[in-house]
């Protein structure tokens, strides 16, 4: 998604869109990564053998993407809930007999570790809760789902169909939406092809298989359970340590549906909301963080298209990080602070594997780096881009005027002068924090410059940096050759150096380089 493209006449494959939202999931319930491409593989592998028509093939494909979008509504109550993984207890079980469904639920209620007579008391004591919440939080997924479903693009018919994402062919579904043919033909798909690709990472294709044999008319409906039966080994399979985004993307029925113009900004935002789903505190967070960052970016003749859009999926890599950690009062251990830094990480990867995102990924994983490469993942510093130093702004003026579990938010008046001691002590880029707390609509406060430069000296520095000649600099400036060559002079004997190499490099140690940008050529 380059800079140089027309948001306008652009055309993004929705398929890529909701592929990398499948990946997001993926990390949100904890299971491997491409675990959601390979259930829809098998999914369209089930589909051409039945051999569906194109819309019911078109319907199962996104449904299944889309089977865990909703997997981190209300995560905050499941944690205060459940002490164990309701995705290695209860997931398994979920179109099991009642009993086992049962005994992986009070397996999912004690914290992990916990035994004998202290287990069982955990789980006594959170059972009723658990009761009282499973049909509610079951639904609240599903409903979830399909509004992602929605705003991703997806055929419209899916986003009733994942009404049903819970529900059984023998009509035993906790939601108890429909039974047999009255679950729409690719969520009866759907459910054999999750439950498939789950215990095949859990036991190997033939445990699978047994278990979608054994599943047959309780969970299951006869025809795919036969149809999967039927094919063998080969329905299950996937080549060892190869990427399989490539044959998920190709297996999209003709013609690929497409987004553009307005619904590609949609689309973003719906993905940067499931992501700040993951905590009550983070509601609103990501678009929050991309309408300031794009303001910015406009006020210094950036492209606010790309920063807006790498603002609304900066956080994705949230959900790889417990609920529980995002929700703690007190300060969290090295473990958890480990897993925190990561999520940049996960961000970077979620978006790198579509190549309408790739090019986002680079700015949107960059919203903890700091300039003195204090921050993380990469512990990168002044070569960051200048929109990269406008999510990083951003993102912190805005979090500071968020409450969080461990503290209040900060009146935004307070935030902007905490957000000017950031850049005052190296960590952020002076202008980019000027041009957030402005676009926040509050004055910006004063930000020191190092050595003693004025702005306009910092101005002339980045320039210079940038290649600019004194002509040039005089020219952007509207002032004279001589009034520029005077401040070049400044800047030099204000930073100790007497060329422009040299100062070129003390402008990328210090950050200042800026959004300067090169002269064209002749």
């Amino acid at each position: 998604m380059s800079a140089d493209r027309s948001p306008a006449a652009e055309r993004v494959r929705t398929a890529e869109v909701i592929g990398s939202l499948c990946l997001a999931t993926d990390l949100g319930m904890g299971f491997p990564f491409e675990h959601g491409l390979q259930t829809t593989i098998i999914a369209m592998r089930l589909a051409d053998r039945l051999g569906l028509d194109r819309k019911t093939c078109a319907d199962t494909y996104y449904a299944s993407l889309l089977s865990h979008a909703g997997c981190t509504t209300e995560v905050h109550v499941s944690a205060e809930i459940f002490g164990g993984s309701l995705t290695e207890h209860l997931n398994p079980v979920m179109r099991g007999s009642l009993p086992e469904t049962l005994r992986g639920l009070l397996r999912a209620l004690p914290e992990p570790g916990a035994s004998g007579i202290i287990a069982a008391a955990q789980a006594a004591r959170r059972l009723p809760s658990a009761a009282r919440g499973l049909q509610p939080s079951l639904n609240a997924t599903c409903e979830v789902a399909g509004m992602l479903a929605e705003h991703t693009g997806a055929p419209t018919s899916v986003r009733g169909m994942l009404a049903y994402l819970t529900d059984r062919w023998d009509g035993r579904g906790p939601l108890r939406r429909g039974r047999g043919e009255g679950i729409p033909l690719p969520m009866r798909i759907v459910h054999v092809a999750e439950d498939a690709a789950l215990h095949r990472v859990l036991g190997g294709v033939d445990h699978a298989v047994g278990l979608i044999r054994e599943r047959s008319g309780h969970a299951f409906d006869p025809a795919i359970t036969a149809c999967l039966v039927g094919a063998g080994s080969g329905m299950l399979h996937f080549e060892d340590g190869g990427s399989v985004w490539d044959e998920a993307m190709s297996m999209e029925p003709d013609p690929p549906r497409t987004l553009s113009g307005d619904a590609v900004e949609k689309a973003l935002g719906a993905m940067g909301n499931f992501a700040d789903l993951v905590s009550p505190f983070l509601s609103g967070h990501s678009a929050g963080v991309a309408r300031l960052a794009s303001t910015a970016a406009g006020r210094l003749g950036l492209d606010s298209t790309v920063v807006r859009r790498a603002g609304l999926v900066h956080d994705l890599g949230r959900v790889a990080v417990g609920a529980r950690i995002w929700q703690k009062t007190e300060p969290l251990s090295a473990d958890e602070w480990e897993k925190v830094r990561l999520h940049p990480y996960h961000t970077e990867r979620v978006l790198s594997r579509a190549p309408v995102l790739a090019g986002l990924a680079p700015l949107a994983s960059s919203h903890h780096e700091r300039l003195d490469r204090t921050g993380y993942h990469r512990g990168a510093g002044p070569e960051l881009p200048m929109e990269a130093r406008l999510i990083a702004a951003a993102d912190t003026f805005h979090s500071m005027c968020e409450p969080r579990p461990h503290r209040t938010a900060l009146h935004p008046e307070k935030a902007a002068w905490a957000l000017a001691e950031e850049a005052n002590g190296g960590r952020l880029h002076p202008d980019a924090v000027a041009a957030v707390v402005e676009a926040a609509g509050i004055p910006a406060p004063p930000l020191e410059r190092p050595e003693g430069l004025t702005e306009r000296e910092v101005e002339v520095l980045g320039m210079l940096a940038r290649g600019l000649a004194t002509k040039q600099v005089a020219h952007a400036l509207g002032i004279s050759a001589k009034t520029a060559d005077h401040h070049i002079q400044h800047v030099y004997a204000k930073i100790g150096v007497t060329s422009r190499a040299a100062a070129t490099i003390y402008a990328m140690e210090k950050g200042l380089v800026g959004w300067a940008r090169p002269p064209k050529a002749g």
